[in-house]
């Protein structure tokens, strides 16, 4: 039995004929491990399809939940154009309230679009400044520059009510939103407004060296005569990778249960944490089962987890990914067998001293690791953190 502070997941993915994550000359992202050359899939690209998806699992299903929304555009298209749509307030009026709060919100180049960092923003957010806009509106109907001066003072850390979101925080539960809460917030204009992540992903990287080629493709014109010059109406080429990746997610509980309850992360175990576990459980499910990936009609890159291993413990976490700076073989058995080996001597060097659980596709033999189907795994790690103790 160990207090469960940190979860680690540890997950092998095996894709075929893929293009899961591309950089900015279409090709597939890469880096370099152990003096070879992997393919890459950035936390980035696995927290987005994560936060999206839509299925028995998907994050925005659990009850009690707010959304959030990450865009340029917030101030404009969600607060303040309901209040254009109602055709009550005076269009200059609007305009002054909404370039204040723009500044406010996105930092002084807040007020061109170019200028503004996408920023999420929770749904209970996004509506208390709807509120406020209104009511400055109401207060100023026929003087812009009153209204935006009003609006200006909100964001005032010397007479307003604070450029550090404070009030936000005050108004509602989650008030940066689920993905906030998880995944955290940084805010160039405004450090106060930062939230803290709770859920840490790693980049994930094939277990081997990288394996790709370039596909070449044409297309053919339904509507091409036979009188006409043969040969296809469009030629392209594109890259296809394959690999088994490994995959890394920490989940700190203690933050995690302070950004869902709202009480202080050293008093985590005394909190109410059952979203905390109910969160904990569709995060299991998603890691497990979501694909990330570009080219979706032509590659079809769907794949569930070969394993994943969670350990539940006191102590820093530590990546396994050092049993792969060795290139393994590019097959599940192989990886399986470097982790269970190098596992196995973190265990000599430190001490076994995490709870662990492991589903596993084929028959494996990981340390200390009982196994268990991914239902019951994601049901064992949610009561871990629910009841603040995993056995």
């Amino acid at each position: 039995m160990t207090t469960p502070r940190f979860l680690q997941i540890h997950t092998l993915h095996s894709y075929p004929a893929a293009l899961l994550n591309r950089d900015d000359s279409g090709l597939a992202k890469r880096m370099r491990f152990g003096d070879a050359t992997r393919t890459r899939i950035s936390s980035q690209c696995l927290k987005r399809h994560w936060r999206v998806a839509q299925d028995e699992f998907a994050i925005h299903g659990i009850p009690g939940v707010e959304k959030a929304v990450r865009s340029r555009n917030v101030v404009e298209r969600k607060v303040i154009q309901p209040l254009r749509d109602a055709d009550q307030i005076n269009k200059e009026i609007l305009d002054a309230v909404e370039n204040a709060f723009n500044v406010g919100v996105y930092g002084s180049s807040g007020t061109t679009e170019t200028g503004r960092q996408p920023l999420l923003l929770g749904l209970p957010e996004v509506e208390y400044l709807h509120g406020k806009a209104a009511a400055i509106s109401a207060e100023h109907p026929d003087d812009a520059k009153a209204a935006g001066d009003a609006a200006a003072l909100l964001f005032n850390t010397r007479r307003g009510e604070g450029n550090n979101f404070a009030a936000f925080r005050d108004a509602a539960r989650l008030p940066g939103g689920l993905e906030g809460a998880l995944f955290g917030r940084m805010v160039t204009s405004d450090p106060g407004a930062n939230i803290e992540a709770a859920i840490h992903v790693a980049h994930a990287f094939t277990v081997h060296r990288e394996e790709s080629e370039s596909d070449y493709f044409s297309v053919v014109d339904d509507l091409q005569r036979e009188d006409e010059d043969a040969g296809a109406a469009h030629i392209g080429d594109m890259e296809l990778t394959a690999g088994l990746f490994y995959g890394y997610v920490v989940v700190d509980v203690p933050g995690l249960v302070s950004n869902l309850d709202g009480c202080d992360a050293g008093d985590w175990e005394d909190a109410d944490k059952e979203l905390a576990g109910k969160v904990v459980e569709h995060l299991t499910h998603l890691i497990a089962t979501v694909s990330p990936g570009a080219k979706l009609g032509s590659t079809a890159p769907y794949a569930c987890a070969d394993l994943m291993l969670i350990e539940a413990g006191n102590r820093q976490p530590r990546s396994l990914a050092n049993a792969y700076r060795q290139p393994a073989r590019a097959q599940v058995d192989a990886a399986t067998d470097a982790m269970s080996k190098y596992l196995d001597k973190i265990d000599r060097a430190y001490g076994g001293k995490e709870v662990r659980r492991v589903m596993s596709v084929d028959d494996c033999d990981v340390p200390k690791a009982e196994r268990l189907c991914l239902d019951d795994l994601a049901t064992w790690a949610a009561d871990a953190v629910r009841n603040g103790q995993a056995v």
